[in-house]
């Protein structure tokens, strides 16, 4: 049937912001191919809403213990949607559920796979793909061609445009069925803790101030987070504040944290390290401060001030609340 698949999920009433960057990632293939996008929904979730960003086929496995995200029962579900569909790519996001179901999808499926995607290059004449991410902990970048088809890709969150809405259109959508059962579920759902957050999240915050191991202590967050109220951003951190215990781990921006793309980024007492600037690669404007003016953040940095930051972010911070009257 070919195709390039998407994994949807429709989240309130609208298509997750990974589904719209998979469909961005998508709709740039399916041109340079000349094959359609398709997609996949678990459980509920109106279909109309993907045929406006130029779904053409809908297949839906609809059934009661896909409410709650399991991955053995989410893992049947899509293999045998793959199976029905036999798409000529997939698509899965990055994120923690696309990680724990690329590799056993492609496995399932005998797919070749690609993880952590950054960007796609079609080369319509030959139709070919090439995939680039990557490697090292950011050090290098990897292009990867896939010499069979199909193939499972996951796509970096915030690296591809989200796809914006093409207007009215209708599509078809197939029910597919999975006959599941509660007892191929490796793991039940024993309770679900919703983490509190206030203010923008940090994944699509425009302004993003982040500390690191030079903030000396929790409590340099308290600077951070003045400034971030003032600029309407959030507040973001390195791996070694993390695993200092001095913010949450939701708040870890990096290669094993979040992926950001803000218009600014403004890095505090990081030193830089390239598992850290793998997660700001998308930033449009990165300004460091630090105390060490040999910090690998300098050489990413569009502009970088040298000093403490106890002395620097109180006058920044009123100079900002000048400007924006906040």
């Amino acid at each position: 049937m070919g195709g390039i698949f998407v994994f949807a999920k429709v989240e309130n009433g609208v298509p997750s912001r990974s589904t719209l960057e998979l469909l961005g990632g998508a709709q740039k293939i399916a041109a340079g191919l000349e094959e359609p996008v398709t997609a996949g929904l678990l459980g509920q979730g109106d279909a109309a809403l993907l045929y406006a960003y130029g779904v053409e086929t809908v297949y839906r496995v609809d059934h009661p213990l896909l409410k709650e995200y399991q991955a053995d029962l989410h893992l049947l579900a899509l293999e045998r949607i793959g199976r029905t569909a036999e798409p000529r790519v997939i698509l899965l996001p990055g994120d923690s559920l696309g990680r724990d179901l690329a590799g056993r999808l492609a496995f399932r499926l005998q797919t070749g796979i690609v993880t952590e995607v950054i960007d796609i290059d079609v080369h319509p004449s030959e139709k070919s793909l090439r995939f680039t991410r990557q490697a090292y902990g950011g050090k290098a970048i990897a292009a990867i061609v896939p010499k069979a088809f199909p193939v499972v890709a996951t796509l970096k969150p915030r690296t591809f445009d989200p796809a914006a809405r093409a207007g009215d259109r209708t599509g078809t959508e197939i029910p597919v069925e999975a006959p599941l059962d509660g007892a191929q579920a490796g793991t039940r759902l024993v309770e679900r803790v919703q983490e509190e957050t206030t203010g923008v999240k940090l994944e699509d915050a425009q302004v993003v101030i982040s500390g690191g191991r030079g903030l000396g202590g929790p409590e340099g967050f308290d600077l951070l987070v003045e400034l971030a109220r003032v600029l309407k951003g959030a507040v973001g951190s390195s791996r070694a504040a993390t695993d200092a215990g001095w913010v949450p781990s939701s708040m870890q921006v990096g290669q094993t944290g979040k992926t950001v793309s803000p218009d600014l980024y403004i890095a505090v007492g990081i030193s830089g390290a390239t598992q850290h600037v793998a997660g700001i690669s998308g930033a449009k404007t990165i300004v460091a401060i630090n105390t060490d003016p040999e910090a690998s953040i300098f050489k990413v940095a569009h502009l970088g001030i040298v000093g403490d930051y106890k002395a620097i972010l109180p006058p920044l911070i009123a100079r900002c609340r000048e400007l924006v009257g906040g």
